[in-house]
């Protein structure tokens, strides 16, 4: 079990640790989950995320942020790193990084996009991208903790850009709790119904929960997708309080 998130206090979660690469998993051409152990982590929630910060052999040091993949297990936590261009951290996580790396992070970080298993309320996922990270360790943190009805909604470019592809695919087949949709934006694989394109209400609508159940909504993506979708959701007639967002670069589906 995930110890305590507010353990040690701000303090603690403030000051940088050594952590250590002890696993790597290639998801996409782009992304890459790192396994890294943390000595006396202090646990996190689904959501979270932490700041990694490289130093070069000149002294030269360079920190991103990056939303945890999955439930802390002991000292270890996961994180999926997706290249961007120029980007001399994610290019480094992505595409270097192996077993043994050392590297430092600072976190957990972040409190309000946060998903905790003892809430059994219908929850609504929709990602854009990599943006499916966090949403990841929620589904991941809900296996055997919670029995509350997920539903996911993946937006990506093509079907070589999805990210934890088989293993969504596995826990849907398996998890009557679960579902999962995917919309292509612009390639889909044969025999895929829906001609390719941008997330769109009748999606929302189709896949998503009706706002009249009043489900908890958590969009995760680049800024436009997630300021596309939280409109599409208002327009429905979510509740703005229960629609909480996280938002990163330019780049995405």
């Amino acid at each position: 079990m995930a110890r305590a998130a507010v353990s040690g206090g701000l303090k603690v979660r403030r000051g940088w640790r050594a952590a250590r690469v002890v696993e790597r998993r290639t998801e996409t051409a782009s992304a890459s989950t790192l396994v890294l152990e943390v000595p006396e982590w202090p646990g996190h929630l689904a959501g979270q995320h932490v700041d990694v910060r490289l130093t070069a052999p000149d002294g030269y040091q360079a920190a991103r942020s990056y939303s945890l993949a999955a439930p802390a297990s002991g000292d270890r936590v996961e994180i999926t790193v997706q290249r961007v261009a120029d980007g001399e951290v994610s290019s480094y996580l992505a595409d270097q990084a192996r077993s043994g790396d050392s590297v430092e992070v600072r976190g957990p970080v972040g409190g309000w996009f946060v998903w905790k298993p003892e809430d059994n309320r219908l929850v609504l996922l929709v990602a854009g991208g990599s943006g499916v990270v966090p949403l990841m360790a929620m589904i991941r943190s809900r296996d055997g903790a919670s029995h509350a009805p997920f539903r996911l909604i993946y937006s990506v470019r093509t079907p070589e850009d999805q990210i934890y592809d088989q293993e969504l695919r596995r826990r849907a087949i398996r998890d009557g709790g679960l579902d999962v949709t995917v919309i292509y934006t612009r390639t889909a694989p044969e025999g895929e119904q829906r001609p390719v394109g941008r997330i769109s209400a009748d999606d929302l609508l189709s896949h998503g929960w009706p706002a009249d159940v009043e489900p908890t909504c958590y969009v995760c993506g680049p800024t436009a997708f997630v300021e596309a979708v939280s409109d599409l959701l208002v327009a429905l007639g979510h509740d703005p309080a229960k629609i909480k967002t996280e938002r990163f670069g330019p780049s995405g589906p």
